[in-house]
Protein backbone atom coordinates (compact mmCIF):
# COMPACT_ATOMS: atom_id res chain seq x y z
CA UNK A 1 0.00 0.00 0.00
CA UNK A 2 1.04 3.59 -0.59
CA UNK A 3 0.56 6.01 2.30
CA UNK A 4 -0.51 9.59 1.73
CA UNK A 5 0.13 11.74 4.80
CA UNK A 6 -2.62 14.01 6.06
CA UNK A 7 -0.57 17.08 5.10
CA UNK A 8 -0.12 15.76 1.54
CA UNK A 9 -3.82 14.90 1.32
CA UNK A 10 -4.81 18.41 2.39
CA UNK A 11 -2.59 19.84 -0.35
CA UNK A 12 -4.06 17.47 -2.97
CA UNK A 13 -7.61 18.41 -1.94
CA UNK A 14 -6.73 22.10 -2.32
CA UNK A 15 -5.30 21.44 -5.79
CA UNK A 16 -8.41 19.48 -6.80
CA UNK A 17 -10.66 22.29 -5.56
CA UNK A 18 -8.64 24.89 -7.49
CA UNK A 19 -8.77 22.69 -10.61
CA UNK A 20 -12.55 22.42 -10.34
CA UNK A 21 -12.92 26.17 -9.82
CA UNK A 22 -10.74 26.81 -12.87
CA UNK A 23 -12.84 24.40 -14.95
CA UNK A 24 -16.09 26.00 -13.73
CA UNK A 25 -14.75 29.44 -14.64
CA UNK A 26 -13.79 28.28 -18.12
CA UNK A 27 -17.12 26.58 -18.81
CA UNK A 28 -19.02 29.55 -17.38
CA UNK A 29 -17.20 31.97 -19.67
CA UNK A 30 -18.41 30.07 -22.74
CA UNK A 31 -21.97 31.18 -22.11
CA UNK A 32 -23.45 27.79 -22.99
CA UNK A 33 -23.91 26.51 -19.46
CA UNK A 34 -22.94 23.03 -20.61
CA UNK A 35 -20.28 22.44 -17.95
CA UNK A 36 -20.78 20.07 -15.02
CA UNK A 37 -21.88 21.65 -11.76
CA UNK A 38 -20.05 20.93 -8.52
CA UNK A 39 -22.64 18.28 -7.64
CA UNK A 40 -22.17 16.63 -11.06
CA UNK A 41 -18.36 16.69 -10.94
CA UNK A 42 -16.65 13.45 -11.85
CA UNK A 43 -14.45 11.91 -9.17
CA UNK A 44 -10.90 13.23 -9.29
CA UNK A 45 -8.10 10.80 -8.51
CA UNK A 46 -4.46 11.30 -7.58
CA UNK A 47 -2.51 9.04 -9.93
CA UNK A 48 0.79 7.86 -8.44
CA UNK A 49 3.25 6.11 -10.70
CA UNK A 50 6.79 5.30 -11.76
CA UNK A 51 8.36 5.89 -15.15
CA UNK A 52 11.82 5.11 -16.45
CA UNK A 53 14.15 8.08 -16.41
CA UNK A 54 15.83 10.57 -14.17
CA UNK A 55 19.45 10.33 -13.14
CA UNK A 56 18.93 7.22 -10.99
CA UNK A 57 16.79 5.08 -13.31
CA UNK A 58 13.19 5.59 -12.17
CA UNK A 59 11.15 8.72 -11.61
CA UNK A 60 8.05 8.92 -9.44
CA UNK A 61 5.05 10.75 -10.88
CA UNK A 62 1.93 12.44 -9.51
CA UNK A 63 -0.99 13.58 -11.62
CA UNK A 64 -4.69 14.33 -11.30
CA UNK A 65 -7.05 12.33 -13.47
CA UNK A 66 -10.72 11.46 -13.82
CA UNK A 67 -9.89 8.20 -15.62
CA UNK A 68 -9.33 4.77 -14.11
CA UNK A 69 -7.31 2.16 -15.99
CA UNK A 70 -8.22 -1.52 -15.90
CA UNK A 71 -5.00 -2.36 -14.00
CA UNK A 72 -5.29 0.47 -11.46
CA UNK A 73 -5.40 -0.19 -7.76
CA UNK A 74 -7.65 2.29 -5.95
CA UNK A 75 -7.56 3.29 -2.30
CA UNK A 76 -8.65 6.31 -0.29
CA UNK A 77 -6.71 8.18 2.36
CA UNK A 78 -7.77 11.35 4.18
CA UNK A 79 -10.49 12.00 1.59
CA UNK A 80 -8.23 11.57 -1.47
CA UNK A 81 -8.83 8.76 -3.93
CA UNK A 82 -5.39 7.48 -4.90
CA UNK A 83 -4.78 5.22 -7.90
CA UNK A 84 -1.65 3.37 -8.95
CA UNK A 85 -1.14 0.97 -11.85
CA UNK A 86 -0.02 -2.56 -10.93
CA UNK A 87 3.49 -2.20 -12.40
CA UNK A 88 4.21 1.04 -10.53
CA UNK A 89 2.81 -0.43 -7.34
CA UNK A 90 5.57 -3.04 -7.37
CA UNK A 91 8.12 -0.23 -6.90
CA UNK A 92 5.99 1.99 -4.67
CA UNK A 93 4.55 -0.59 -2.26
CA UNK A 94 5.19 0.72 1.24
CA UNK A 95 6.00 4.23 0.02
CA UNK A 96 4.92 7.36 1.87
CA UNK A 97 4.03 10.58 0.09
CA UNK A 98 4.31 13.74 2.18
CA UNK A 99 4.15 17.46 1.46
CA UNK A 100 7.14 19.40 2.74
CA UNK A 101 7.83 23.12 2.94
CA UNK A 102 11.36 24.43 3.33
CA UNK A 103 13.12 27.72 2.75
CA UNK A 104 14.12 26.35 -0.67
CA UNK A 105 10.52 25.67 -1.69
CA UNK A 106 7.70 23.23 -1.16
CA UNK A 107 6.47 20.09 -2.84
CA UNK A 108 5.53 16.46 -2.57
CA UNK A 109 8.22 14.13 -1.27
CA UNK A 110 8.35 10.35 -1.67
CA UNK A 111 9.90 7.95 0.83
CA UNK A 112 10.31 4.64 -1.00
CA UNK A 113 11.53 1.70 1.11
CA UNK A 114 12.58 -0.36 -1.93
CA UNK A 115 14.85 2.42 -3.24
CA UNK A 116 18.55 1.53 -2.98
CA UNK A 117 19.69 4.96 -4.17
CA UNK A 118 18.39 8.43 -4.95
CA UNK A 119 19.69 11.28 -7.05
CA UNK A 120 20.83 14.47 -5.40
CA UNK A 121 17.71 16.42 -6.34
CA UNK A 122 15.37 13.72 -4.98
CA UNK A 123 13.41 13.40 -8.22
CA UNK A 124 14.49 9.88 -9.15
CA UNK A 125 15.54 6.63 -7.49
CA UNK A 126 17.06 3.22 -8.20
CA UNK A 127 16.07 -0.23 -6.94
Amino acid sequence: MITLTEKAAQQVLQIIEQHRQDEAGQSGSEGEGGGATATEAKPMYLRVGVVGGGCSGFKQTLDLTETLGENDEVFEQHGVKVICDAKSHIYLDGATIDFKSTTMGSGFAFEIPSATGRCGCGQSFSV
